[in-house]
């Protein structure tokens, strides 16, 4: 089974604990209403998972990871049988201007054999842990249980 590695950016203010999630691009995820994730990609072979994770934030958000204190949150299952490793980093001064997400070509509509580049993450931004438990793909909402300011 396939293993990615993500990064679940976190900070807590004086509202609470809020998560740094990322919507995922292309026409599939436009509108549906649990598109957004923990930036992750697949683990190589001889990958380390956290540098993995490191790797893939800063391919889909377009900004080095920051550093900060990291917690292993081990590992969630989303529907698909996809096994995700997430990684928590407290990042309280953490902001982007603007997501630079590397691209993935598809083929829309399947079968047509017509190609097109989409971004593999559109938007991505700090919300509060209640609101990314509706947001989030619902195989990784546990990684949100795990956090230690959660």
């Amino acid at each position: 089974m396939v293993l990615s590695a993500g990064l679940l950016l976190y900070r807590t203010d004086d509202v609470g604990v809020q998560v740094w999630i990322a919507h995922m691009g292309g026409p599939f995820w436009r509108n549906r209403p649990r598109a957004w994730s923990i930036p992750k990609g697949i683990v190589g072979a001889d990958e380390d998972p956290f540098e993995t994770a490191r790797r893939e934030f800063a391919e889909e958000i377009g900004i080095a990871a920051p550093d900060g204190p990291v917690t292993d949150l081990g590992e969630v299952r989303q529907a698909s049988g996809k096994r995700v490793r997430v990684f928590a980093v407290e990042a309280p001064g953490f902001t982007v201007d603007q997501v630079r997400s590397n691209t993935a070509v598809i083929e829309l509509p399947r079968g047509s054999e017509r190609f097109v580049e989409v971004p593999e993450v559109d938007d991505a931004r700090w919300v509060s842990i209640d609101e990314a438990r509706s947001m989030l793909v619902a195989g990784q909402v546990a990684a949100l249980d795990r956090l230690p300011a959660g």
